[in-house]
């Protein structure tokens, strides 16, 4: 059993990457189960399982409203504005982390390239920060 099988039009989802949003759309006979509409306005097909046709993502990214607890979820503001050229060498190390428009931390290799290239080229160099090394 998938986890959109019961899923109708209306319903309130939470998408990692967009935040908020509501099916607008059940497709019967396609690749794609859903359609969901974003509070940005943006239009994303995903699949039985919670996978979107945006991205190189492979897990589930978005889940029913009531179903997801955000609490270790990291929102963080950044901390120290990087550079342009302190971004470009972060990239190039695949140190770097680019805040999505949902308000979530996410890897840069997960992040459609457009997105980050407009983040650049807007200056919002604030969307940027180092990946922290993990503790063990």
């Amino acid at each position: 059993m998938a986890y959109f099988d019961n899923v109708k039009v209306n319903d309130e989802l939470f998408g990692m990457v967009f935040g908020g949003g509501k099916v607008t759309r059940v497709f019967e006979e396609s690749y794609y189960k859903i359609m969901v509409t974003f509070k940005n306005g943006y239009e994303i097909p995903y699949t039985e399982d919670g996978i979107p046709k945006w991205g190189k993502f492979k897990e589930q990214t978005i889940f029913y409203k009531k179903d997801i607890d955000l609490t270790d979820i990291d929102f963080a503001p950044v901390t120290k504005v990087l550079s342009p050229k302190k971004i470009i060498k972060l990239r190039e190390k695949k140190r770097l982390e680019v805040k999505l428009p949902s308000g979530i931390w996410s890897d840069y290799g997960k992040c459609v390239k457009k997105y980050v290239q407009e983040m650049l080229e807007k200056e919002n160099y604030h969307l940027f920060r180092k990946k922290e090394e993990k503790k063990s």
